[in-house]
């Protein structure tokens, strides 16, 4: 099939229904008899059809910035289609690399893992706030309770499940990782963030599966300790780092779906997370 049709294809005004439906049909040889200790995961199903597919996962990259803590990703070529008959790559990252999700393990103990979050919290309702006005002229400006409000003033209140990111701009420099670290003479980073006051509104006062932002850290860079971590994975929460796109997607009406790590025990990992409108 040619590339048009592919694109034509892509494009149509695809039933998340059926689509998932079908989805369903095509794996369920495989589902139907599960190998002994695995799980059984009841379908998701979504409402109402969507046009368009935003992607806001950055390429998985050695060139991408991490926090300092970590090292950057490592890729090697081990195997040639010339030499070897096919070709393969070897990665080496820690798990809080590119885009990737925070589990409540990573700072709470006992926590759950990544591999033990429940399917339907990773297809949500999305509510992007936007703080990217404030954030071009103060890099340690933080989500607040008034912006929620905003966002809820103008938009409804937050559905019922939702996953709330917030919109910095930041991702503008991902490009150039001392611009994005944003050290000052201190070698503190500077960038924005949830507020703790905020993160205790959503998991207390609203009814949400996670939060994401699109800087490195579910905390303002220049936090001195990890109270929006704490009070969001404290609660059960899930968070996503290091979010690309998110100028592309509306502020509310679309869906976010989160391609959560699965390995035993994760504190998190790299994620594929697609928004359909």
């Amino acid at each position: 099939m040619c590339a048009p049709s592919v694109i034509n294809v892509v494009h149509q005004d695809i039933s998340r229904r059926h689509f998932l439906a079908a989805l369903g049909a095509s794996a369920a040889t495989s589902v139907a008899a599960p190998a002994a200790g695995l799980a059984q995961e009841k379908p998701v199903r979504l409402g109402k059809g969507f046009r368009d597919v935003h992607d806001l996962t950055h390429t998985f990259s050695s060139r991408l910035p991490v926090f300092p803590a970590f090292k950057p990703m490592q890729i090697r070529q081990r195997f040639t289609i010339a030499r070897d008959g096919f070709f393969a790559n070897e990665i080496t990252f820690d798990e809080h690399t590119g885009t990737h999700l925070d589990a409540p393990v990573h700072f709470i103990a006992n926590g759950g893992s990544a591999d033990r979050i429940a399917v339907d919290r990773l297809i949500a309702p999305l509510a992007v706030v936007s703080i990217q006005d404030r954030a071009a002229k103060d890099a340690d400006t933080m989500v607040a309770v008034d912006d929620l409000l905003a966002w809820e003033k103008r938009y409804g209140r937050l559905p019922s499940g939702a996953f709330v990111a917030m919109h910095s701009g930041w991702d503008a420099h991902i490009g150039n990782a001392d611009r994005f670290l944003n050290r000052d003479a201190k070698g503190t980073m500077h960038a924005p963030g949830f507020s703790e006051a905020a993160a205790r509104f959503l998991v207390q006062e609203r009814d949400i599966v996670g939060a994401g932002v699109d800087t490195l850290s579910l905390d303002a860079a220049a936090a001195q300790k990890f109270v929006a971590h704490l009070a969001l994975l404290g609660a059960g929460k899930y968070g996503v780092e290091l979010l690309a796109n998110l100028a592309r997607v509306p502020p509310a009406g679309a869906t976010i779906i989160v391609g959560g790590p699965k390995h035993d025990g994760a504190s998190g990992g790299p994620v594929r997370v697609l928004a359909v409108a």
